[in-house]
């Protein structure tokens, strides 16, 4: 795997680099050898952040984690990251996706039910044509973290939804 590692407000030591590529190379059994990993370490106050990226065709694995000890972040992102990776290969496998990037072995192997996507509940809403900061404010009297609705500027659906730091995000189609 090719290993992209940049940090923010953080000076990457060798030993943070060898730490962080000793880590994640116990997912290089999942991937062919010139699948790309992009990993950004950053420090916020006392908060030491890890995000790694891996696009994959048509799809990025992402995760991200904070802790108040780099190391520690480290730590949990891989745990993470191999979680998403099982549950990837079902969906890719099940539904014949590219799977290039993917290690054969890996995709070869068998599967666990507990991995199943299994959706519990559906919805149906009307969508009257809002903007965007109705749709804010329609999310925050709802209490939820994201909120879907038709722009009225553009008449498409689009998704707001709530960031860190009390800012706000925007989703929209691409075509």
């Amino acid at each position: 795997m090719n290993y992209t590692v940049s940090g923010k407000n953080i000076e990457i030591t060798n030993g943070l680099r060898e730490a962080v590529i000793d880590k994640l190379s116990k997912l290089e059994r999942y991937f062919t050898p010139d699948t790309e990993v992009n990993v950004t370490l950053s420090v916020e106050k006392d908060r030491q952040r890890i995000e790694v990226t891996i696009p994959i065709k048509g799809t990025i694995i992402r995760a991200e984690q904070v802790s108040n000890d780099m190391y520690a972040s480290i730590d949990l992102v891989e745990a993470v990251l191999e979680r998403q990776l099982r549950k990837y290969k079902n969906k890719i496998v099940d539904q014949k996706q590219s799977a290039m990037a993917l290690s054969q072995v890996f995709l070869e192997e068998e599967t666990g039910e507990e991995d199943e996507i299994k959706i519990v509940r559906s919805k149906r809403f009307a969508m009257k044509p809002m903007d965007i900061e109705e749709a804010c404010v329609q999310m925050e009297l709802l209490g939820h973290d994201f909120f879907v609705f038709r722009n009225a500027e553009t008449d498409e659906v689009n998704v707001v939804y709530k960031r860190k730091g009390n800012t706000y995000g925007l989703i929209e189609p691409e075509y």
